[in-house]
């Protein structure tokens, strides 16, 4: 590893009261690399007409300052400090550290006057988790992470220390990456569904990520590592070329059927779980609208004008117009004159707890349709089937907008104006389940 840098001489000019320049000038030493500039003071003055600023030393056989000093002593302490700049860096390269301006300012002082302690420079070595720390900090700040994106970096964070706790870029060479993904596969999955009998015994044997899931935590990774590398920090490049064949299979696409959305909109919520009927009318006004729940939860009263609503997503900052229908138009009427804090128009509640409601309402709304799900634990094919009330999530609510709003007929350009879709390419999977929709429907017609 080596570090850009120039290390050179400056002199700190200045003026006297009258704004005249003064004669003499003390030296500094300046070192200047990737991280930024920093100045050391050499201890001398030297008289500026006998500087010689190409070669940043004193002109031979020239006195400096009352006390008369020679050149060859000034000459001396610059070239001592010199050889001393260089040497600190040179042990944070054997480290394979860039290291902070802060870290070299210690080092380099420590070093002043003795040799570099190897030690200090240890002391001062930042891990791999440290400058993932700095990752996060800086991308975040700069690309205005949500929560979810930071919590997702910590996961990997996590990973990555009970794989190895003193980790090194080196140590994610070809076998380490492939290691990591070992140790993925066989970290266990605590909220597994629970069956009975032979099932059940089944499923305590299946433990470890699924491929998608590992398949997004090297994704993370390697947009870590890239970063480190773009910084100097990683010199180790095998990510690169790294990419391993995992097995995945389609992700499955959760909605409700036209006829299940009617049916859960008009669903009587028992006396005794009225808490179930704020959290079904949120869901309801999701899938009649596209919102996402980052985008119902900050729903405010002021972006509904009239018949329409004009929101600012919270996801990807576009701006959206949507037209409201009368399910829609309903939902909000039922709450307008309700007070909310930050007089939001309607009463959302956490994502996880709504999350854990919906499958609660879905099984007491009869939404039981089963759902065969399939994913891949290494090479080996996994199949589970589901209620479908089991696999209802928030963000359910906007796939159901898309699958029956394309099932209806509406054109996919159309549709992808109301949820903000700039990738025609995104709409394709709700296009085929759309299509097999309407085919279904279709084939009411033969059994009349």
């Amino acid at each position: 590893m080596e570090i850009s840098r120039n290390v050179s001489f400056v002199l700190e000019k200045r003026r006297d009261p009258a704004g005249k320049m003064k004669p003499d000038a003390p030296i500094r030493l300046r070192v200047k690399y990737d991280m930024g500039i920093i100045d050391f003071a050499v201890g001398y003055k030297v008289t500026i007409d006998k500087w010689l600023q190409e070669s940043q030393m004193c002109k031979a056989a020239t006195t400096h300052g009352k006390k008369k000093i020679p050149a060859y002593v000034i000459n001396g302490e610059i070239n001592r400090l010199r050889t001393l700049a260089e040497d600190t860096f040179k042990a944070f390269e054997v480290a394979e550290i860039v290291p902070s301006l802060e870290d070299f300012q210690k080092a380099f002082n420590l070093a002043n006057g003795k040799q570099v302690a190897p030690e200090a420079v240890e002391a001062n070595r930042k891990t791999v988790f440290d400058y993932m720390d700095e990752f996060c900090a800086e991308n975040g700040k700069l690309n205005d992470w949500t929560e979810a994106t930071f919590e997702k970096f910590s996961t990997l964070k996590s990973h990555l220390k009970s794989f190895r706790p003193n980790m090194e870029f080196d140590d994610l060479n070809e076998a380490g990456l492939s290691s990591f993904i070992g140790y993925l596969r066989s970290v266990p999955i605590s909220n597994r569904k629970k069956k009975s009998g032979d099932e059940q015994e089944e499923n305590d044997q299946i433990i470890g990520m699924r491929n998608s899931t590992v398949g997004k935590q090297l994704g993370f990774l390697k947009w870590f590592l890239r970063w480190a590398s773009s910084k100097g920090y990683n010199t180790n490049n095998a990510f690169l070329t790294f990419r391993p064949k995992l097995k995945t299979s389609e992700k499955q696409i959760i909605f409700l059927t036209w006829e299940e959305l009617t049916n859960l909109y008009n669903f009587e919520v028992p006396e005794s779980k009225k808490y179930l009927e704020r959290v079904r009318d949120v869901f309801c006004f999701c899938c009649f609208t596209s919102l996402r729940y980052s985008d119902a939860y900050n729903l405010h009263r002021s972006n509904i004008k009239g018949n329409t609503m004009e929101i600012t997503t919270v996801k990807t900052a576009d701006k959206v117009i949507i037209e409201l229908n009368k399910y829609a138009l309903a939902i909000l009427a039922k709450y307008k004159d309700m007070p909310f804090p930050d007089d939001k128009a309607l009463p959302v509640i956490s994502n996880q707890k709504m999350n854990d409601y919906l499958k609660e309402l879905g099984k007491l709304a009869d939404i039981t349709t089963p759902v065969r799900t399939v994913y891949f634990l290494g090479n080996r094919r996994v199949e589970e089937t589901f209620p479908k009330y089991e696999l209802l999530g928030t963000h359910a609510g906007r796939r159901t907008f898309i699958c029956n709003a394309l099932a209806l007929g509406i054109p996919p350009q159309v549709v992808m104006k109301w949820t903000g879709h700039s990738d025609y390419k995104a709409m394709q999977p709700y296009i085929d389940v759309a299509d097999t929709v309407k085919k279904n429907m279709m084939d009411k017609f033969n059994e009349l």
